[in-house]
């Protein structure tokens, strides 16, 4: 039986910082314009509870799927999963998705029945979204036609980690209708991506042998590089307008200058072999959890 280092492990922490931080901006952009009455911030904690659930079910199946399609296997590159060890059983993972899909709806009923104060027409549309969110945390790589084998795994992405988390955390915890905040939220989907694109572009020779056609194998490794930078671009440029959209202070602007921590990493991943991109895959994760915290503070003191 697996322990719980072993679990943990198979839970892949450094990705539920990056679900943390779309909330945590959607948190952020409801605190600018002042938060529901009495329950806009017990909402935002269960809407940070939901999306690390989300995220952690993802990574379960995700070890699941990959090991049952023989994606991970002698030649995978980046850190050994569990199944693939052999630490986690077949069994003891398909537990382990019930049992954290069951705590996803659990986490997710809580926020929309009891603290986000929602109307039945509201109601009926976030459950839909919450279901169809734990739906597509396991077919990602579950299933007959898994959508991140077809290259679908960054829409995926940019809507749940991106429009979802942050677009969702606002509107549930202030009730305002505000199409602006979806260029925050497309920021934080395009760096969703950029991490997403980092996994893949490391995992470039493997998948392509193993038939998982993601985004990275049908664009090719130069143009995933591309890509890559135009995702990065597109996040900044997406919360600069947003800025200047709401006649920001100037000194918001100051978290522009993190960008060189991203053109360093870009400089250095241009350079770097596929199979040895795993470190840039963590930074990417920090940085975009840096550029939230930096934003998110100028945009509301």
């Amino acid at each position: 039986m697996a322990n719980l280092k072993t679990w943990i492990r198979a839970a892949r922490l450094r990705t539920v910082l990056l679900s943390f931080s779309g909330v945590l901006l959607g948190g952020f952009l409801a605190v600018s314009v002042g938060l529901s009455a009495g329950s806009g911030a017990l909402t935002i904690v269960f809407c940070a509870l939901t999306a690390i659930l989300l995220q952690i079910l993802c990574n379960f199946a995700n070890d699941y799927g990959d090991f049952k399609s023989g994606v991970d296997g002698a030649n995978r590159v980046g850190p050994q999963r569990e199944m693939q060890s052999g630490e986690i059983t077949e069994k003891g993972m398909q537990k382990a998705i019930v049992f954290s899909a069951l705590l996803c709806l659990l986490s997710g009923g809580t926020l929309i029945f009891l603290c986000a104060r929602l109307t039945w027409q509201e109601l009926a549309v976030f459950a839909a979204l919450g279901i169809g969110a734990v739906l597509a945390a396991m077919l990602y790589t579950l299933g007959k036609h898994p959508y991140g084998y077809r290259g679908l795994g960054d829409l995926y992405c940019f809507l749940f980690f991106g429009w979802a988390a942050v677009a969702g955390t606002f509107y549930l915890a202030t009730k305002v209708l505000d199409f602006s905040v979806l260029l925050p939220a497309s920021a934080m989907g395009f760096l969703s991506n950029a991490v997403l694109n980092i996994n893949n572009m490391r995992d470039y020779e493997n998948d392509k042998a193993s038939g998982k056609n993601s985004l990275v194998v049908k664009l090719g490794q130069k143009k995933a590089f591309i890509y890559h930078c135009l995702l990065i671009v597109g996040a900044f440029l997406c919360l600069t307008v947003y800025l200047v959209l709401k006649h920001a202070p100037v000194y918001s602007y100051m978290f522009l200058l993190l960008f060189l921590l991203f053109f360093k990493d870009l400089k250095a991943i241009k350079s770097t072999k596929p199979e040895l991109l795993d470190p840039f895959l963590g930074r990417q994760v920090k940085h975009s959890f840096l550029v939230v915290v930096v934003f998110g503070m100028l945009l509301i003191i």
